[in-house]
C-alpha cells in the first residue's frame, strides 16, 4: 500500500496537476505562471513557450538565458507536423584547436575563453515569428517585469550562488547575485534591471538589436576587454536552423527527438535496445531492469562518441544509428549478468539506406564530471499544439560572467569540445559542438480521440530534463516508467533515479571520469547489492540527490485531460488550466 499522499500504483508526494485548456511544466513556478498567463490571454503554445523561456532567463539564471543556446520542438496540431528549431551557436571564428591546446593547455571551465556564440535568442524570435499569435511585447512582458521589479530568490538558487566563488567575485555578476559580496539568501529579492533593458531592446529591435546592434557591440566589447574571442561577425552570422525530427517506435508508441547536433538519437537507440527484452517481467526499478537499461545506455553512448558531431562538418549515419536492425544486432552484446567495462562502437553505416559500406569502429574518448546545466519546459495549449524546449548556458552559471551592462550571463559551452584532432567532435572555428539537449514527444497510434473518432497518431507525452549526459538516461527511465510499468507522470518524476557515468563517453572537458553508477539512496540495499554483484561500482546519493529536473505533460486523447508534473528535486512546478 502506498505511504505517500498522491501515489496511485506507486509513490508520489505531489499530485498530478490536471487541466483541460492548457498546461505549463517548467523549472520554476514563476516561469510556469508566466506561460499559463499567456495561455489564458488567448496565446498558443509557442506564445506561452516564449514567455516561459524569457521568464526562466530571469528566475532561474544559473540554467539558461539569452547568453546561451537551445532546441525548440514544436508540434502543430493543425498540420500534424513536428519541427525542431536548432538555436545552437558555433565556436567563434577565432577559436582554434591550437589556441586552446597549445596556448592555453586545455579549455577553461569558466571565464571568457569558455564562451561560445549565443544562439538562443534567434531561435526564440524565429519560433515566435513562425507560430506566435500574440505580439512579442505581450509574451516578453512577464519576464521584463520580473527582471525590473525583482522576485524572491529560492533556496535552490541561493545555494547555487553561495557555492560559486567566481560568480560572487566578478564585478558585473557580483552586482546582481550578491549584496555587497554576500550571496543572496532565500527570500531576498533579486533585481536584474540591465537584463530588463536588454529584453525590452529585443522586443523593440528584434534580432538585429541582439546580433548586430547595441547589445552585440556591448557583448563584443566586453569579450575583447576580458581577452575573449567573440566578434561582431560571429554574432551577425549566427542563425538558427529548422530541422526535421528523428524518431523510433517503442511498444506501440512513436518517440520523436531532435537530430544532430543534438544527442537525441541516444534515447531512441536506448529504447530500441531495451525493446529487445521483456523489461516488464524484470520488474520496475529492480536490479535486473536497471542493469539492462544501463548496459543499453553504454552501447548508445559509445556510438555517439565515434559518429556524432555537427552534420555540417561530419556525415552522421543517423538512419543507421536509430534503425531497428542495428539495435537487434547491438542488443546481442548485452550480458544480463555482468556489467560491461570496455564498450566498442558498432558499425551503423551498414544500416544506412542504400549503403553497405563499413567505416570501422573504435572506442571513443571523453568523460566529464556531472554538473547541473540547462533548463527544460513543456507546454500544451487548448488546441492541442505543444512545445518541448531546452535552453542552456552549459554548466551552472555558465562562464560566471555578465557581459558589461547587458545583464546577459554568458555561456561556457566551449567546455564540450574535444581537442584530440582525431576525435569526431574536435573543435573547429564556426563548427557547432555536440549537444546533450534533447526535447522529447511521444505519440500513440490507434487512439480514439475526445470527439469519439479514431485517427492517426495522437500526442500523449511531452517531456524532458536538464542534466547534461544525464538527460537521455532520465528520459529513458521516464518513458519506461509510463509505458512498461504504468506510472502516472507524478509517480514517474518522483521515482528513485540512477545515472551511469562510463569513461570514455561523456561530454565535459577534460573528458575523463570514474566508471560509476550513481543511485539515490531510496533504492533498497538489496537492489544495490545485486547491482554490485553484476560488476557496477556504485555511488550512493542522497534520497533526492539525482541530477536533472524532469518536466512532463501527459495528454489523454480519449478524455481530453492534460496531466502535468515537475521534479521536486529542484524548483520545478506544473500549472494547469
Amino acid at each position: 500500500m502506498n505511504q505517500t499522499p498522491h501515489g496511485i500504483d506507486h509513490e508520489s508526494n505531489r499530485p498530478v496537476v490536471m487541466g483541460r485548456n492548457g498546461m505549463v511544466s517548467s523549472g520554476h513556478p514563476l516561469a510556469s505562471q508566466a506561460g499559463i498567463a499567456i495561455l489564458q490571454k488567448g496565446g498558443n503554445a509557442v506564445d506561452a513557450s516564449m514567455a516561459t523561456a524569457a521568464a526562466l532567463n530571469v528566475v532561474e539564471p544559473l540554467m539558461s538565458g539569452a547568453g546561451g543556446d537551445g532546441f525548440i520542438m514544436v508540434y502543430w496540431k493543425e498540420t500534424g507536423k513536428i519541427d525542431i528549431c536548432n538555436g545552437t551557436g558555433a565556436a567563434p571564428y577565432a577559436a582554434t584547436r591550437e589556441h586552446y591546446a597549445d596556448e592555453l593547455g586545455g579549455i577553461p571551465l569558466t571565464g571568457i575563453k569558455s564562451v561560445s556564440v549565443p544562439g538562443l535568442v534567434d531561435a526564440w524570435l524565429s519560433s515566435h515569428q513562425r507560430f506566435g499569435s500574440l505580439s512579442l511585447a505581450e509574451v516578453m512582458a512577464p519576464a521584463i517585469d520580473l527582471a525590473a521589479n525583482g522576485f524572491p530568490v529560492s533556496g535552490v538558487v541561493a545555494r547555487a550562488i553561495a557555492g560559486d566563488a567566481l560568480l560572487c567575485e566578478f564585478p558585473t555578476s557580483r552586482a546582481v547575485f550578491t549584496r555587497d559580496g554576500r550571496p543572496l539568501q532565500p527570500g531576498q529579492t533579486m533585481y536584474q534591471k540591465d537584463l530588463a533593458r536588454t529584453l525590452q531592446a529585443i522586443v523593440d529591435g528584434g534580432r538585429e538589436a541582439f546580433y548586430e546592434g547595441d547589445i552585440a557591440r556591448e557583448m563584443v566589447a566586453f569579450s575583447e576587454e576580458q581577452g575573449g574571442l567573440l566578434s561582431l561577425k560571429d554574432l551577425a552570422d549566427c542563425h538558427c536552423r529548422w530541422q526535421e525530427a528523428i524518431s523510433t517506435s517503442y511498444r506501440g508508441h512513436t518517440v520523436y527527438e531532435a537530430p544532430p547536433n543534438s544527442s537525441g538519437h541516444i534515447l531512441l537507440q536506448e529504447l530500441s535496445l531495451v525493446e529487445q527484452f521483456d523489461l516488464k517481467s524484470m520488474g520496475c526499478n529492480t536490479a535486473e531492469s536497471i542493469h539492462l537499461m544501463v548496459e543499453a545506455k553504454k552501447l548508445a553512448f559509445s556510438d555517439r562518441e565515434t559518429f556524432m558531431a555537427d552534420p555540417d562538418f561530419i556525415d552522421v549515419p543517423i538512419e543507421g544509428l536509430v534503425s531497428k536492425a542495428y539495435a537487434q544486432e547491438r542488443a546481442k552484446l548485452i550480458d544480463l549478468d555482468r556489467a560491461a567495462t570496455t564498450v566498442m562502437a558498432g558499425d551503423p553505416h551498414r544500416f544506412q539506406p542504400g549503403s553497405g559500406a563499413s567505416q570501422g569502429a573504435r572506442v571513443g574518448s571523453g568523460a566529464g564530471r556531472p554538473e547541473e546545466d540547462t533548463t527544460c519546459f513543456a507546454v500544451v495549449d487548448r488546441w492541442g499544439n505543444a512545445v518541448c524546449q531546452l535552453q542552456s548556458i552549459q554548466s551552472g552559471w555558465g562562464s560566471r560572467l555578465i557581459a558589461g551592462n547587458t545583464g546577459i550571463l554568458l555561456n561556457n559551452r566551449m567546455t564540450y569540445w574535444h581537442l584530440d584532432p582525431e576525435h569526431v567532435d574536435c573543435l573547429q572555428p564556426g563548427k557547432r559542438v555536440r549537444h546533450t539537449m534533447n526535447p522529447v514527444m511521444m505519440f500513440q497510434s490507434g487512439q480514439k480521440g475526445a470527439n469519439g473518432k479514431s485517427g492517426g497518431e495522437e500526442l500523449v507525452l511531452v517531456c524532458g530534463t536538464p542534466g547534461a549526459d544525464t538527460q537521455v538516461q532520465t528520459n529513458l527511465q521516464m518513458i519506461t516508467h509510463l509505458v512498461d510499468f504504468g506510472m502516472n507522470v507524478a509517480e514517474a518524476v518522483e521515482a528513485p533515479r540512477w545515472r551511469n557515468a562510463h569513461s570514455p563517453t561523456e561530454s565535459n572537458f577534460p573528458h575523463v571520469c570514474d566508471d560509476l553508477l550513481h543511485m539515490e539512496s531510496r533504492f533498497s540495499p538489496e537492489i544495490r547489492s545485486s547491482l554490485g554483484s553484476k560488476g557496477h561500482r556504485l555511488n550512493i546519493l542522497g534520497p533526492w540527490g539525482a541530477q536533472g529536473s524532469e518536466v512532463m505533460i501527459q495528454i489523454d486523447p480519449q478524455e481530453g485531460a492534460i496531466k502535468g508534473a515537475a521534479d521536486p528535486r529542484r524548483d520545478g512546478y506544473a500549472i494547469g488550466w
